[in-house]
């Protein structure tokens, strides 16, 4: 027995699918999918290296902003695929936009003048020094006996 279009494949797909595979996307035409700013982190012996993709973005759409501690990346775009006739009707208008951000904890010791950043191929390179943790020096706290 066929089971209706409205279930997708399966009966089951809502149900199981948090658990066996990850959610399906739909994704418009021409627009960037569900696999914008996987990030690869590298430890090096002075900081960290990210790596993450945009594919289809433009550097000047891309910004970066450290705040509390917090790395934040964002990047959004806007597509317009417009196609005219030889008469100047359209016969295909399709547009897209939309923006993505993450987030990424360096410590509150980062200043963001030591950090650096570069976008090429489609990729932003983030370099993030390392911050040796201050060892907090111990207080003894005696109290005075009296008498």
């Amino acid at each position: 027995m066929l089971v209706p279009s409205i279930f997708g494949e399966d009966l089951f797909d809502n149900f199981f699918e948090d658990f066996t595979r990850p959610a399906r996307t739909t994704v418009s035409y021409n627009a960037p999918t569900a696999t914008v700013m996987r990030t690869d982190v590298k430890e090096t012996a002075t900081g960290y290296e990210l790596d993450i993709d945009l594919p289809g973005y433009k550097k000047e759409n891309v910004q970066v902003e450290l705040k509390d501690g917090c790395l934040n990346v964002s990047a959004k775009v806007e597509q317009n695929n417009d196609q005219k006739d030889e008469n100047g009707k359209f016969i295909r208008r399709e547009r897209y936009s939309g923006t993505c951000s993450r987030s990424f904890y360096v410590g509150e010791d980062v200043e963001k003048d030591e950090i650096k950043a570069r976008f090429e191929d489609g990729i932003l390179k983030l370099s993030v020094p390392k911050k040796d943790a201050e060892p907090k020096i111990e207080e003894n706290r005696y109290i005075a006996i009296e008498g």
